[in-house]
């Protein structure tokens, strides 16, 4: 856990608090937040999913505790280097960069194991199919862009977004972990399209992993994450 922040580097650094939120105390004059470390969530209900062997899983659960950690390490080491008066650095302003890459790698990983473990059919009476099937003119119209999508070249993600204000879908790229997300919308599907999502048990047929990922998917998962 971190000992303290100042309200200044809150206003910085706001989106890493914890979950359960940030708890404040005020000393002398200054507000200082104290930033709580976070956890990595636990996905036991995906242990014997169909078309995921154990060890694709146990491999994929190891590398989002690395993204997890990482967030703590650098939400740290950016609070040392403010109160160290080290802010206008190289190091404070690579640091900074960094942490929008992990803690995407962190937070997209939560989405996307969250919107497993279904029986990749979802309710025809539910809103988000009813929003797909208005938006794409069909579900497998949809299923066809996404799987598209996620063949693309390149280490990635593939994400059903929906836009905030004008209430459309769409399926986007996301590169790395923090390139191409659509600002002002919610992610409602996110599918790992990293080498590691797939490798142990598909190699390199991508596609395959893909139908494989379409027949597990969460609908009510991705129903529960759609604004009303």
């Amino acid at each position: 856990m971190r000992k303290v922040m100042t309200a200044l580097a809150a206003a910085a650094a706001i989106f890493t608090a914890a979950p359960g939120g940030a708890q404040e105390t005020k000393r002398g004059e200054n507000m200082q937040q104290t930033l709580q470390a976070y956890k990595a969530a636990e996905y036991t209900e995906l242990s014997g999913m169909p078309g995921f062997s154990a060890q694709l899983i146990a491999n994929h659960m190891k590398l989002y505790q690395g993204y997890v950690n990482n967030t703590n390490a650098l939400t740290e080491k950016l609070a040392d280097l403010l109160e160290g008066g080290k802010e206008k650095t190289p190091e404070y302003g690579e640091l900074k960069r960094r942490l929008g890459w992990e803690f995407n790698g962190m937070r997209l990983h939560e989405l996307y194991f969250g919107n497993l473990g279904g029986t990749g059919t979802p309710r025809q009476n539910s809103r988000v199919y009813k929003a797909i099937q208005e938006q794409f003119g069909g579900f497998e119209a949809w299923k066809k862009d996404f799987a598209a999508t996620g063949l693309m070249r390149g280490i990635g993600w593939a994400a059903l977004y929906r836009d905030n204000v004008s209430g459309r879908l769409f399926n986007a790229w996301i590169n790395e972990h923090d390139g191409g997300h659509l600002a002002g919308c919610t992610p409602l599907l996110i599918m790992d399209v990293f080498e590691h999502a797939y490798l142990t048990d598909y190699q390199l047929d991508r596609a395959k992993y893909i139908e494989a990922f379409f027949a597990v998917t969460e609908w009510e998962a991705v129903e529960r994450r759609l604004p009303r």
